[in-house]
């Protein structure tokens, strides 16, 4: 080999050996930064993941002080409220610690801050309630209660955890991706490495095989996180259910065993009524017979003077108690009716709302012609809910509309709706009495009436009106003012099915 030859090969060898240098460096190098970077894209994916496990674990303490809260009010009983207490305790911990982990992310730091609102209105709502309990004022609170729940303080932080949640989402799909990317860059550069990289190519692979396993136990443990709180929730949700129906067998039971003595009563005021009669038919022949001129058996006698007023006083007594025992007999006919309708299960069809109600406005078009009311069905969405308990709903609303009308003012009645987020909207509408805003939540408590009470009725109504919508996974509330009239609005889903209302009460 001549020396040009040589130092050809020489340089080739070199040139060779510097490529081979380079390349290794290259690949190294590569490899070096891909693997780190896997490891960095992993990070991120257990910090959005861990992000995720703490906006459920906030709304799980969230859910259990309410439902603790409602099992307190329900039952006062110590558990609750140191169950109660616990989750209030829980929350702000909860908060900060989210508040921390997002803070790389300016979109979910502007949703914390409404979480952070929404959150410290809901405790002080909480706050208030337990210190009206406390104080010896459990409807208060019941009160305060059903106004949280009406409110959009929860609905707000569900929202809110959501919108984070489906934001983490992204990011997870997002890293996840540049972290399955870069593994597999890694592992192409390692294999280009061939033997001169066997060692980086295996470390390579080892972190890549951990940076997956710290991933999958994220993910395992999320899983676990979720499992838990779905438990947690169908656990208070039961029980809550399980009161629930505890306080209705309790009521059906109390009224069923109230009606044999009233039916005992109602007999013996009979027999006495009678008895009366005989006893003064006694006295009036004894008092205008002769003293030895003959008897006339069950001739009907006049009273004189103090055995006339005697006998009136004697049915006056007996009128009262036959009137106070067919108030007793509906009272407890209502409650009966009442647990039965809470037994029933429902049954979700399709309803032609608008014919439903004209078929209902058919059925008073008498009582509303004798009071010289119109009643008018406008524009109304068709939902699927139970017939039954929807025809409850709105003959009770018309019926009470058509009772308490102004007298001499010509009524007008009119029922409208419309829909917004897969809920219908009703309004029954009317010109009567109205009623004093003092009262617009005592109108649905069981047994309480409000304004002049010159018309038939227990107070049943209305509260039964409520818990058939809340049944059907609704709401219902009043606008009203004293002699201008009334507006009761009716929120229910357009297409209910019994697992709408189990998610209602979670």
């Amino acid at each position: 080999m001549t020396a040009d030859a040589q130092r050809r090969r020489a340089f080739w060898q070199i040139l060779l050996f510097t490529a081979g240098l380079l390349v290794l460096t290259w690949i190294s190098a590569g490899s070096v930064y891909l693997v780190n970077k896997a490891r960095d894209d992993s990070k991120w994916v257990i910090h959005t993941i861990e992000v995720e496990n703490q906006v459920n674990a906030l709304l799980l303490e969230v859910r259990r002080a309410e439902s603790s809260a409602r099992g307190y009010l329900l039952t006062l009983g110590p558990e609750f409220l140191s169950d109660h207490d616990a989750a209030l305790a829980t929350i702000p911990q909860a908060l900060d610690k989210l508040t921390r982990q997002i803070g790389d992310n300016p979109a979910q730091r502007a949703s914390i801050a409404k979480l952070h609102e929404a959150v410290q209105a809901r405790l002080e709502q909480f706050s208030r309630e337990m210190d009206l309990v406390k104080r010896g004022e459990p409807d208060s609170a019941a009160a305060l209660l059903r106004q949280a729940a009406a409110s959009n303080s929860t609905d707000t932080i569900r929202e809110v955890a959501a919108s984070m949640t489906a934001e983490e989402e992204r990011l997870f799909s997002l890293r996840s991706a540049n972290a399955d990317r870069s593994q597999t860059l890694a592992a192409s550069l390692t294999g280009i490495g061939s033997g001169l990289v066997v060692v980086l190519a295996l470390l390579s692979t080892w972190l890549v095989r951990r940076s997956a396993g710290v991933r999958d136990d994220a993910e395992a443990r999320l899983r676990d996180a979720n499992t838990n709180l779905e438990a947690t929730v169908d656990e208070r949700t039961a029980d809550l259910r399980e009161a629930n129906n505890e306080i209705q067998r309790f009521a059906y039971i109390v009224s069923h065993d109230l009606r044999s003595p009233l039916v005992n009563i109602m007999g013996f005021t009979s027999e006495l009524e009678e008895l009366g009669r005989d006893i003064f038919r006694r006295i009036g022949s004894l008092a205008r017979a002769p003293a030895d001129g003959p008897q006339v058996e069950g001739a009907d006698v006049a009273l004189d003077g103090a055995d006339k007023q005697l006998a009136e006083d004697f049915s006056e007594a007996l009128g009262f108690i036959k009137s106070s025992i067919g108030k007793m007999d509906r009272l407890i006919s209502a409650i009966l009716d009442l647990t039965r309708e809470g037994r029933r299960e429902f049954e979700p069809v399709r309803i032609d709302t608008r014919e439903l109600i004209e078929a209902i406005a058919a059925t008073v078009a008498h009582q509303a012609a004798e009071a010289r009311a119109e009643i008018h069905v406008g524009e109304v969405p068709d939902i699927v809910s139970d017939r039954l308990a929807l025809e409850q709903i709105f003959s009770n609303l018309i019926d009470n509309a058509i009772k308490y009308l102004k007298t001499g003012v010509p009524g007008a009645i009119t029922v409208r709706g419309r829909t917004k987020f897969g809920y219908a909207i009703f309004e029954v509408t009317d010109n009567g009495r109205g009623i004093d805003p003092k009262d617009h939540q005592r109108i649905f408590d069981l047994f309480r009436r409000a304004g002049t009470q010159d018309k038939p009725g227990q107070g049943i109504g209305l509260a039964h009106v409520r818990a058939l919508v809340r049944r059907l996974g609704g709401t219902m509330s009043v606008s009203s003012e004293l002699n201008v009239g009334s507006t009761f609005t009716i929120t229910l889903p357009i297409k209910w099915n019994a697992s709408n209302r189990n998610e209602e009460h979670r």
